[in-house]
């Protein structure tokens, strides 16, 4: 009774369904796979947006680290005395003075040495790099 007749074939409805029905799981399996190929490239995109949000929160609190010292009775004594060069009332300054007599030494810079080249040379440097 599984059988069916069209003009000369004969079909067998079992082997349709299970035809049919392995069409259907192939194409379930294909989206499965379409599916987990997009899970998986989703979840790297969201790690890489997560180090980046981690990157600017700790560069964040750097920043407010940094703007609340600038902003410190601290920040603002040790820049006068150091790069200001002040003093508060009572400091004795001491600045230190060089030796008298002592001249110092300037340091002599190497003059280059020059290669002759001839202009295959400078030809092959010019087309090839060094």
């Amino acid at each position: 009774m599984n059988r069916m007749k069209i003009g000369r074939f004969e079909i067998n409805l079992q082997k349709v369904g299970i035809f049919v029905g392995l069409g259907v799981l192939l194409v379930m399996i294909m989206n499965f796979n379409a599916r987990m190929g997009e899970l998986v490239r989703l979840q790297n995109q969201a790690a890489t947006v997560e180090a980046r949000a981690t990157d600017v929160a700790l560069t964040q609190v750097a920043l407010q680290t940094q703007a609340a010292y600038a902003a410190s009775e601290k920040a603002v004594e040790e820049w006068a005395r150091e790069q200001g060069r002040m003093a508060l009332p009572g400091d004795q300054v001491v600045i230190p003075m060089p030796v008298p007599g002592f001249t110092p030494q300037p340091t002599p810079s190497p003059t280059p040495i020059l290669q002759d080249l001839t202009k295959l040379d400078i030809w092959m440097e010019l087309l090839f790099g060094p």
